[in-house]
C-alpha cells in the first residue's frame, strides 16, 4: 500500500478517533440502552407528548451511535480494502480510492456535528426569511430562498412546518415563518443567518437588465419548556384575520389566520398555516417566545451583532453572494466557501456552506 494512502488512513484514525472520544460512543451506547428501556414500559404513552420526546431522543441516538461505529468499520477495513485492489483490477483500485475519498467526507461531516456545543445547539430551529431591497427580485429570492431550506431539509429527512407565508402582490414573498425539525437544526442551520445577494438578469424587467437584490435570513432556536420566558396575557393583542395566498386570493372562508402583537416590544408575529384559529394560536406563540428568548439572550450578552438581531436587508451586513449573470457562482462571504453552481445550491445542496460556515464560526469563537 502507497505511503500517501497510509498517511491519509493515520490521519482519519486520528480525526475519528478524536470524534468518537467528543462524542463518548460508550456513554452513547448507555444512552441507547436507558432510552430503549423507556420506550419499552408500557405506561409510557400514558403521556403522549412525553413518549414522543423519548422515542424522537432514542432514534436519533441510535442513528448517531449507529454512524459513528459504522465509520470505525468502514475505516478499519480501508487497509484490506486496497491490499485486495492492488491484487486485481484498475476498476477495483478506482473503487478503493472512491471509498476513501467517501469515507474522508462522512468522517469530516461527523467532525463538523462534534463543534456544535451551544447553549441551544440541540434544539429545532424558527428560520424566518424577507425580501430586502430589489423590489419584485428581492421578493422572488426570497421564496428562492425558502424553497432551498425546505429543499435541503427534506432531502435529509428532516420535517418542515410551515407556519406563515406572506406573498407579494406580483411575484414571490414578503416574508415566510417555518421549523426545521430535528436535534442540531438550530446549530446547523444558524449559520445562515444574515443578508444573501442575488445578482441575476431580472426576469422581471423588460429590458431584462442586471438586478441585484437581497433577502434576510434569521435562526432562532425553538422555546423549551425549560426555557424562562413568561409572557403575560395582557402584554398580547391577538388579531384574526382570513388566511390568504398568491395574489390576494382567499385560501380560507373562516378568520382563523393570527396575528401575534407583543405590546413592550412591539414584535409581531403570525401564523395562517394551520386550519383553526387555536392551531394558529399556538403556532404563532411559539414563534414569539423564540424571538423573546432571542432579545433576552442579548440584552444579557450585550451583543450587538447576536443572533437574531436582525438588521437592514443591504449591501452592509451581506454573508452570502449568489450571481447568476455575468458568471455562475455562489460565495460565503465569511468563510470564503464557493460553488459554480448556483442551480444545485439554490435545489438545497448546501451541505459544504453548512459546513464551512460552523468551522468558520468555531475558529471565531476561539
Amino acid at each position: 500500500m502507497q505511503a500517501d494512502i497510509s498517511s491519509d488512513i493515520a490521519d482519519m484514525d486520528s480525526t475519528l478517533t478524536t470524534v468518537e472520544k467528543v462524542m463518548d460512543v460508550e456513554e452513547l451506547a448507555a444512552r441507547v440502552d436507558e432510552l430503549e428501556q423507556k420506550a419499552s414500559d408500557p405506561e409510557l404513552w400514558n403521556d403522549p407528548d412525553h413518549a414522543q420526546q423519548v422515542t424522537s431522543e432514542l432514534s436519533h441516538v441510535q442513528a448517531d451511535l449507529r454512524r459513528v461505529r459504522g465509520l470505525r468499520q468502514r475505516l478499519d477495513e480501508l487497509p484490506l480494502l486496497f491490499e485486495l485492489a492492488e491484487e486485481e483490477s484498475d476498476d477495483a483500485l478506482s473503487e478503493a480510492h472512491s471509498e476513501r475519498d467517501a469515507l474522508r467526507a462522512d468522517i469530516e461531516a461527523m467532525e463538523v456535528k462534534t463543534m456544535l456545543s451551544g447553549e441551544y445547539d440541540q434544539r429545532d430551529a424558527v428560520v424566518n426569511i424577507r425580501s430586502g431591497a430589489g423590489g419584485v427580485d428581492a421578493a422572488d429570492f426570497a421564496e428562492m430562498l425558502m424553497r432551498m431550506y425546505i429543499r435541503w431539509a427534506e432531502k435529509a429527512g428532516h420535517k418542515v412546518e410551515v407556519y406563515d407565508t406572506s406573498y407579494a402582490e406580483e411575484a414571490g414573498i414578503k416574508s415566510a415563518t417555518f421549523v426545521v425539525h430535528d436535534p442540531y437544526m438550530y446549530g446547523t442551520l444558524s449559520v445562515e443567518q444574515g443578508t444573501h445577494r442575488l445578482v441575476r438578469l431580472s426576469p422581471f424587467d423588460n429590458q431584462g437588465r442586471r438586478q441585484t437584490s437581497f433577502a434576510e435570513v434569521e435562526v432562532l432556536p425553538v422555546v423549551e419548556q425549560t426555557d424562562s420566558i413568561e409572557i403575560p396575557e395582557n402584554d398580547i393583542r391577538v388579531d384574526v384575520y382570513r388566511s390568504s395566498g398568491p395574489g390576494g386570493q382567499s385560501v380560507n372562508t373562516t378568520d382563523s389566520a393570527v396575528r401575534l402583537t407583543h405590546i413592550p416590544t412591539g414584535v409581531v408575529v403570525t401564523c395562517q398555516n394551520e386550519k383553526s384559529q387555536l392551531q394558529n394560536k399556538v403556532a404563532a406563540m411559539k414563534v414569539l417566545q423564540a424571538k423573546l428568548l432571542e432579545r433576552k439572550r442579548q440584552e444579557e450578552r450585550a451583543e450587538l451583532d447576536a443572533l437574531g438581531a436582525g438588521g437592514n436587508a443591504s449591501w452592509g451586513n451581506q454573508m452570502r453572494s449568489y450571481v447568476l449573470h455575468p458568471y455562475q457562482m455562489v460565495k460565503d462571504l465569511r468563510t470564503e466557501f464557493e460553488v459554480n453552481n448556483p442551480t444545485s445550491v439554490l435545489d438545497g445542496d448546501i451541505d459544504g456552506f453548512l459546513e464551512a460556515g460552523i468551522r468558520w464560526r468555531m475558529r471565531d469563537d476561539d
